[in-house]
């Protein structure tokens, strides 16, 4: 476990030092927060969030058998999102996070807008979020979240 796991008092996020990738720390006082800081790092590796409008809401729905799959599923969205409709989100919202017929289901909705180049400037290009080095240590006053971005 992180030596500074008991030191964590609020949500936010961390770029990790990672040769090749981009390796991220998210964390909260919940699993939901922890998610939703995972989603705003993965686009502050892309863009700077702070210029994000936020005037396009969309609901995500994920599921997954276990934590690590579901954070995989819920970045991928992200990115699919982003690949296809070219949307990028600065606002997030973790509703649940329930156990349902055997598989956790996640409810959540993200806020932004259209990828304008005149507006956001691209950082990294994110190819897919990977299970290599994916970490997830929860205990009853905080959530930390591990996972690589492959660019």
């Amino acid at each position: 476990m992180d030596k500074n796991f008991g030191r964590i008092l609020m949500a936010g996020f961390c770029f990790l030092e990672h040769t090749a990738d981009i390796k991220i720390r998210a964390y909260g006082k919940t699993i939901n927060e922890a998610f939703q800081e995972a989603a705003r790092a993965l686009f502050e590796a892309m863009t700077d969030t702070s210029k994000i409008t936020p005037n396009i809401k969309r609901k995500i729905e994920v599921e997954a058998e276990d934590l690590k799959a579901l954070l995989y599923q819920w970045l991928e969205e992200f990115i699919y999102l982003f690949d296809s409709e070219g949307l990028i989100f600065s606002e997030f919202k973790v509703e649940s996070i329930q156990q349902k017929e055997g598989m956790l289901k996640l409810k959540g909705e993200a806020s932004g807008e259209e990828f304008d180049s005149k507006k956001h400037t691209q950082r990294s290009a994110i190819k897919a979020v990977t299970y290599h080095e994916m970490k997830i240590d929860q205990s009853p006053k905080k959530t930390i979240l591990e996972f690589v971005l492959d660019i």
